[in-house]
């Protein structure tokens, strides 16, 4: 995975995406569904159907990458939101959303953390 600055927001496209999409197709679904820039430099996560694949569209200043990742065995835990488009994640929810870990499940404690500018 790319090691992110903090300024960087990671959205979730919630629901699922048709993966045969690229570049373009994830551009347009950034804009379209998510309402954002896909060059503004933050990173968007979309799931297809099944919930064993994924793709990350970013944008690192000079040109657009897209991950993809399969799962030989079971699923994403995804969000199911019905009357939201996008979930605003940290890096580190990502990070336990890609390792297999259901965050409806987990609870955050409450701690302190500076706010960026």
């Amino acid at each position: 995975m790319l090691a992110l600055p903090p300024s960087v927001k990671i959205f979730l496209a919630s629901g699922v995406t048709d993966l045969r999409k690229s570049f373009d197709g994830l551009s347009g679904l950034t804009r379209q569904v998510l309402e954002q820039d896909p060059a503004s430099g933050h990173v968007f996560v979309f799931c297809n159907r099944r919930k064993d694949r994924l793709k990350v569209l970013y944008f690192d200043g000079s040109g657009l990458w897209v991950f993809a990742k399969r799962l030989e065995k079971g699923t994403f835990a995804w969000p199911r939101m019905r009357d939201v488009t996008r979930v605003e994640l940290s890096f580190s929810e990502l990070t336990l959303l890609l390792g297999g870990l259901d965050l409806s499940r987990t609870k955050t404690r409450r701690w302190y953390a500076r706010k960026s500018a």
